[in-house]
């Protein structure tokens, strides 16, 4: 058999990992209960005996990052805390509101397919076409963690669950204020204040964010604004507890736009005069009403209602022979969710906990679309706006036939409904009749020692058209069906002592008919690109080789071919899909210098990738290797000064894409020092 020069041998590598791991970690020892729960810090190995099933209970690749890496990391946007999550990758546009995303298991970020949910404390947030600018909503100084679910086994979750989800987990409860004022290049500075109080069952958490930047380049000055409240009250002696959470971000930004192949090296900081006065205005708004109870028995439950805000006013212009275009979108979501565990307990069954849960979304949304010439309207392109309606329902079950064996089945359906308008052309349109989307689920995990345990599972998760290509709209006349995603995974966790823990994992995604949105058509319809295959490696590795030396490493190698191609486009058969690089890698080392004094290198990267699905008409793009150092002095017991050193190498990093005659170029920032002064107390 050969392998084609440019192609990854993903099972070659996989073969022998597995191979290297297993024969380090042979030595057996009493088995025990193991979750796959991975941390840049540490390996989660135990899961909650009471209340609803966490993500740790998934039995897939579960990433957490949180503390000082989210706290104090120097951002502009929150897309770049991710940075130290494994297996993600960080899709780098630079345009004004429209700054980055992160996107995983190979899905790319160019907004064509949407493939992860988000969520903040388990409520869905994303856009209707599955975007994440609700990432925005919390400042970092208020987040706990952020967590990466990889994979299609996890049952709570339908729309926008194609390749998994990400989870913001803000700060709950606890006594303490931090502030943090930060400093930058170009302009930048930062003012974050988070508030924390808790008494008598009542507790409160205030967080207050503003950014300002000018820019690296020119025409890229940003102002972020972001406001949040909880309140939380638990009566005395009674396990129940009632949450309210408020939340708000502004956006206000211009656009630098993007240059040719040309300028981009000899003068990548410019913007071009056709974009004088591309940028825009963004506001999320999110409210939410939660109850739980019976976190301390058998019987737990946790209840949510949630309201979202979405409006978006932005101007842009790709190139001197388009029109500049005002892009206006306006959503409201309203949801509810109910999950329900019982954790009996049964002789014969230990360990043994089911779940289920029911969740709806009603969707209100309008996109507007102009031509226009500095702001000015001139015609109007678009005036679209529909209905969404999703209604879901799951189970899943925790069982232990062996005490070295965890099986988790789960079953999930959903159901859209909806309508679409077109004002237009004053024609209204139903929804395409997806039926009932059945996605069945198993995970399992053979905790062979230890400190071994091997883990496999499979999943199905789903893709339905997003804006206009939801619904049966001319010149379609028959129903489409939704696009459906099998996934798997085989993994093996291991831990060497408490100096060493890691995993490596094999996984594989087909999808059908997988449909990408037309973004710049102004229908809103979408294309279906024809089946695709994604695979890769994860590799992951945390060492602690001394008390005050803490040190991670991640790889990903993954790639995302197209099998069946859309026979409008034969050449795209055997092709890789566009801006998905085939190589992912972070790493990361922590030395306590001195008790006061705390020093960090890490790096992230990935490899190269196609502009266009034929893989012919350009080159491969977008590879770097970023280098960053940082250091944090405790000054006093309530104060810490740090300093990041981001790009510390000067690396150039670029974003680009192909207009169907020429590259386009948005240069990535340079070397920049970051400095902070953090007030705890």
């Amino acid at each position: 058999m050969t392998t084609s020069p440019h192609r990854v041998p993903l099972h070659a590598v996989a073969a022998a990992a597995a191979t290297t791991l297993t024969s380090l970690c042979a030595q057996a020892q009493t088995p025990t209960d193991t979750s796959v729960a991975f941390e840049p810090t540490r390996i989660v190995v135990t899961a909650p005996a009471l209340g609803t099933l966490s993500s740790r209970t998934l039995l897939t690749s579960v990433d957490t990052v949180g503390g000082t890496a989210i706290n104090d990391a120097a951002v502009s946007a929150n897309w770049e805390l991710f940075t130290r999550v494994p297996g993600v990758q960080l899709t780098n546009f630079n345009q004004g509101t429209t700054s980055g995303k992160p996107s995983f298991r190979g899905f790319n970020g160019e907004g064509e397919v949407n493939a992860v949910k988000l969520l903040i404390d388990g409520v869905p947030s994303n856009s209707n076409d599955g975007n994440m600018h609700y990432l925005d909503l919390v400042v970092p100084l208020a987040l706990q963690s952020v967590t990466a679910v990889r994979g299609t086994n996890d049952a709570r979750y339908g729309l926008h669950n194609i390749a998994g989800n990400l989870e913001l987990h803000t700060r709950q409860g606890g006594n303490g204020t931090d502030a943090r004022i930060g400093v930058g290049p170009w302009g930048k500075s930062e003012l974050a204040l988070a508030v924390d109080r808790e008494a008598g069952g009542f507790t409160q958490n205030l967080a207050i964010g503003v950014r300002h930047d000018d820019g690296w380049r020119d025409h890229a000055q940003a102002d972020r604004h972001s406001l949040s409240g909880q309140w939380g009250w638990q009566p005395q002696g009674q396990d129940l507890r009632l949450g309210l959470a408020l939340r708000a971000h502004r956006t206000e930004a211009e656009e630098p736009g993007y240059l040719e192949a040309r300028d981009a090296d000899t003068t990548p900081r410019q913007s071009y005069a056709i974009s004088a006065t591309d940028g825009g205005t963004r506001d999320l708004g999110q409210a939410v009403l939660s109850a739980e109870g019976g976190q301390r028995s058998t019987l737990a439950w946790r209840a949510l209602v949630y309201l979202n805000r979405f409006k978006d006013e932005r101007f842009v212009r790709y190139s001197a022979s388009a029109s500049q275009q005002e892009r206006d979108s306006d959503e409201t979501h309203r949801g509810a969710r109910l999950i329900v565990s019982w954790r009996p307990p049964l002789a014969g069954l230990p360990g043994f906990a089911l779940e289920g849960g029911v969740d709806t979304e009603r969707q209100r949304n309008t996109s507007l679309r102009f031509n226009t010439s500095e702001r000015v309207r001139v015609t109007q392109t678009r005036d679209q706006h529909w209905a969404f309606d999703i209604d879901g329902a799951f189970v899943q079950a925790v069982l232990r036939p062996l005490p070295t064996l965890k099986l988790v089945p789960g079953w999930r359906v959903d159901r859209v409904s909806g309508h679409f308008e077109n004002r237009l052309s004053n024609a209204r349109y139903g929804i395409n009749d997806y039926g009932l989307i059945q996605q069945p689920k198993f995970s399992a995990v053979w905790s062979a020692a230890e400190t071994l345990s091997l883990y496999a599972n499979w999943g199905r998760s789903f893709q339905v058209g997003v804006g206009a290509a939801s619904y049966l709209v001319p010149p379609r006349s028959s129903d489409l069906k939704a696009s459906i995603n099998d996934g798997s995974e085989l993994g093996l966790t291991f831990a060497l002592g408490s100096a060493v823990n890691g995993r490596v994992a094999v996984w594989r995604q087909t999808a059908t008919d997988e449909v990408y949105r037309d973004l710049n058509n102004p229908s809103g319809d979408s294309t279906n690109i024809g089946a695709t295959r994604r695979r890769g490696v994860d590799l992951q590795l945390r060492a602690r080789p001394a008390a005050t030396v803490e040190a991670f490493a991640t790889l990903g190698l993954q790639e995302a071919i197209i099998t069946t191609p859309n026979p409008a486009v034969p050449a795209t058969l055997g092709q890789e899909v566009d801006h998905v690089p085939r190589r992912l890698f972070n790493a990361g080392v922590d030395w306590q210098a001195l008790p006061a004094l705390k020093l960090s290198a890490w790096l992230q990267g990935q490899g190269s990738y196609w502009l266009e699905r034929t893989n012919t008409l350009t080159g491969k793009f977008g590879g770097y290797t970023a280098f960053n150092l940082g250091a944090s002095w405790a000054l006093t017991p309530q104060l810490q000064l740090d300093a990041q050193l981001l790009n510390a190498g000067n690396t150039r990093r670029e974003y680009v894409w192909w207009d169907g005659a020429k590259t386009l170029h948005s240069a990535g920032d340079p070397r920049a020092l970051n400095l902070a002064l953090k007030a705890s107390f």
